[in-house]
């Protein structure tokens, strides 16, 4: 295809959001979807929020999901897919409480895979997202 009815690509950089570890962006947009790269509970210094709680950790990550969410014009109710990459597939039942409060009616598709580890050795948890974007008015 060529001319302007490309469907344009941007790519998101999310203030408050702790520097990427490697060659990524934390979203990108095509169209009306935003992939949202995998998210993890650092804060936007860098350092880990929630320690070798795998619930506090959750919270920081939809937090964080949220301010990405903010710069697309979307909110939860728009996460069409979650995948939650979990270090320990017992912390399940911990984190559900905390995805039903950032949701809350609002129930995206889901994966929960059991990782052996994840980028760095604190890190319990990391979820990415799909999210349809609401149509401009």
């Amino acid at each position: 295809m060529s001319g302007s009815n490309h469907t344009k690509r941007q790519e998101f950089k999310v203030e408050g959001l702790a520097a990427a570890l490697s060659h990524y962006t934390d979203a990108v947009r095509f169209g009306d979807m935003l992939f949202v790269s995998g998210l993890t509970a650092h804060d936007g210094e860098g350092k880990l929020v929630g320690g070798a709680d795998a619930a506090a950790q959750t919270r920081q990550i939809l937090s964080n999901l949220a301010l990405v969410l903010d710069a697309a014009g979307a909110t939860m109710a728009d996460v069409l897919k979650v995948t939650v990459f979990l270090t320990d597939i017992n912390d399940r039942a911990a984190i559900n409480p905390v995805r039903q409060q950032f949701f809350g009616s609002a129930r995206p598709a889901s994966t929960l895979i059991e990782v052996s580890r994840l980028a760095l050795p604190e890190m319990k948890v990391e979820i990415e997202a799909v999210v349809g974007l609401p149509k401009a008015d």
